[in-house]
């Protein structure tokens, strides 16, 4: 399984490129109540949610997860953190005992706790190594990215990332 939170959909076609050469079920997380498509507000929004902790409600649900071992999780940097709709997953679901696989999209700042804070949510699951590229960089206005060169670059990557995973030959 595929689980993506995508704000300017860079994430959404590396879920969609990791989809083609590994198949499973490919899943978009939504919010019962979308953020705010301003970009400092959502900022705002994002950096209160994290200093009080506050995990949003999810309209995704997902039926039958148990029935996957290995469940890729995708997701932008937000504020150099995981984004909270992605922590309200990982603390919703049961995923222990499987094999977590964290991508990521940046704005050039790199995971930050990211990926740290995918181990600590998933205490009872084998997290190996994620990948991470950089996407847009909103604040500047450059949004969608993953096109063109970028993607084909972003392709090869991610197809050298899956060997070295073994979860492709």
């Amino acid at each position: 399984m595929i689980v993506y939170l995508s704000r300017t959909k860079n994430t959404k076609v590396v879920a969609e490129i990791i989809h083609k050469k590994v198949g499973g079920t490919l899943v978009e997380l939504e919010l019962e109540k979308p953020y705010p498509q301003d970009y400092k507000m959502i900022v705002s929004q994002v950096a209160k949610e994290n200093e009080t902790g506050y995990l949003p409600p999810l309209k995704t649900k997902i039926a039958n997860i148990e029935k996957y071992d290995v469940v890729f999780v995708g997701f932008p940097t937000w504020g150099m953190q995981l984004p909270p709709p992605m922590k309200s997953f990982l603390k919703q679901y049961n995923l222990g005992g499987k094999t977590i696989v964290s991508f990521n999209t940046n704005a050039g700042y790199g995971i930050g706790t990211s990926f740290e804070t995918v181990k600590e949510l998933c205490p009872k699951s084998t997290v190996v190594e994620g990948f991470s590229t950089k996407g847009g960089v909103e604040r500047d206005g450059i949004l969608f990215v993953m096109e063109g060169e970028k993607e084909k670059q972003v392709d090869v990557e991610i197809q050298n990332w899956l060997k070295e995973l073994s979860l492709i030959k």
